[in-house]
């Protein structure tokens, strides 16, 4: 009855077992549910060819793209004021492309492992870890909602100082195939699943305990400004001024501080134009010894260049330009015809430049801090660029594009991860929240609510040192996934 069910409605019930994995993730935290739907889609994918089984791996990704980022509405549509067919249609299209690499990773599982344990243990976590990888980084890349980070309160986030984010996926695919054996294995299958889950788990809990970075003796008391500025306000000319004069004031009140930090484009002008006004915050702080650090957009009139830029009011040259900028956010990757369509329909059309690889860290406040800009947390591999030279990571973000969604939640998140990659803390400010210092080990030591106008004050301690995944990147685990696959497809020869 159970084969029959799984023959006759297996496409529902891989689309069906693909919505509710958002629930692992952050708000919802739900980090067991992930095994058990990864385990369901392995019996969905038993016992069929590898066409129907990649048709079953691409509807449990659309269901799960559907539910995880339907907030993409929200950005689109309601703040950035897109047809809401064109709304529709790019939310559409990133979820049926997203969907294709669970369709592929099912797809290689099914056509070149042997069925069984083998298939289950090491084949399909191998394949999985390989399609998020590449994920991760092909068409300028989208990583969101990688298993590894539904761990990030669990276990399992052992793994992501040892091998980034997607060795700590590959623990999850691991114990979905564990469980997949103890449902369907002889008993020598099953001992070995047991056998495997509690390893997993337990050399996770084990990496937890190690101090893979080193922290020094003094603090560093820093302070977070969230202006809490609605998104459809933030831009209104007559915005400007109290925008501007709400930053200096919150900032003024923390003079004691050695580091003030506001989020992205804290203030929505080019910097060039509030020349004055920078120089006089600047020259405040220093005469309290405090540095502040704030997004900015720059503008360079030699090559009629626009940056999304973050930096270090007492020293000009202590700029980061953004590296990894937004597709149809930030620059719009469409032919001329389609750009000035845009113009004509009062739709964003211009591009930022992206910055340099070989930007270095931020000297600020006696330590030297790895920045990134909202969205570039995302790519942790990155991040190892300025690691391990950089003592502190400081991420700016405006996640008010998303409104009340669970959105910057799934961010904040990530940004727990990228602590835990690189064992350093992580001091989060955005424009409406969340905001938040994160410890090295992911936990999230103070935060501001969203939405509220606040200024959050503490003392972290500069980290020096380097996690074994700051030495070697993905390189490890993209080799390790690629010798299991290796091993099981010689194993069926």
């Amino acid at each position: 009855m159970i084969v029959g069910l799984r023959q006759r409605y297996g496409a529902w019930l891989a689309f069906a077992a693909g919505l509710p994995v958002p629930l692992a993730f952050s708000p919802f935290d739900s980090y067991l549910l992930l095994p058990l739907l990864l385990a369901c889609l392995l019996w969905l994918i038993d016992d069929v060819t590898p066409r129907v089984a990649a048709w079953r791996g691409w509807l449990f990704g659309a269901g799960a793209f559907l539910t995880g980022t339907y907030w993409l509405y929200v950005s689109i549509h309601v703040f950035g004021e897109a047809p809401l067919v064109l709304a529709l249609l790019l939310m559409a299209a990133l979820m049926a492309f997203m969907a294709c690499y669970s369709a592929l990773a099912c797809y290689v599982a099914a056509r070149y492992a042997p069925a069984g344990a083998l298939r289950w243990l090491a084949a399909f976590p191998a394949c999985w870890v390989l399609a998020e990888w590449l994920r991760g980084w092909f068409l300028s890349g989208f990583p969101w909602l990688s298993l590894g980070y539904s761990t990030t309160s669990s276990m399992l986030a052992g793994y992501i100082p040892l091998g980034g984010i997607f060795a700590a996926s590959a623990a999850v695919a691991v114990s979905a195939g564990a469980l997949r054996t103890l449902a369907g294995g002889d008993i020598r299958e099953r001992v070995v699943a047991v056998g495997l889950l509690a390893a997993t788990w337990a050399f996770g809990w084990w990496s937890q305990q190690v101090p893979w970075t080193d922290a020094a003796e003094d603090t560093l008391t820093v302070s977070i400004v969230q202006g809490a500025i609605p998104q459809d306000r933030k831009w209104l000319p007559e915005e400007l001024v109290p925008t501007m004069r709400l930053y200096r004031d919150l900032t003024r009140q923390h003079w004691d501080s050695d580091l003030v930090i506001w989020p992205e484009a804290a203030i929505p002008a080019l910097r060039v134009s509030l020349v004055d006004y920078y120089a006089k915050i600047a020259l405040e702080g220093e005469a309290y010894d405090t540095e502040i650090v704030t997004g900015t957009i720059e503008y360079d009139p030699v090559t009629n260049s626009y940056y999304n830029g973050v930096i270090a009011l007492r020293g000009s040259q202590n700029v980061y330009h953004k590296r990894h900028l937004v597709p149809f956010g930030e620059y719009f990757p469409v032919p001329g015809f389609v750009r000035e369509w845009l113009r004509l329909r009062n739709l964003p059309y211009s591009d930022y430049t992206s910055g340099g690889d070989d930007q270095r860290p931020l000297q600020v406040a006696g330590q030297k801090i790895a920045p990134s800009i909202c969205y570039e947390d995302v790519f942790g591999n990155e991040q190892r660029l300025m690691l391990p030279e950089a003592t502190l990571l400081v991420n700016v973000s405006n996640d008010a594009w998303f409104g009340t969604s669970i959105a910057p939640h799934q961010h904040m998140q990530i940004a727990r991860a990228r602590a835990i990659e690189t064992g350093r803390y992580l001091l989060r400010a955005t424009n409406t929240g969340v905001s938040a210092v994160i410890a090295p080990d992911g936990r999230i030591e103070q935060t501001i609510p969203q939405f509220e106008t606040q200024v959050l004050t503490a003392a972290v301690r500069p980290h020096t040192g380097a996690t074994p995944y700051v030495v070697v990147g993905d390189t490890a685990i993209v080799l390790l996934a690629s010798l299991a696959f290796v091993l099981a497809l010689a194993r069926k020869r």
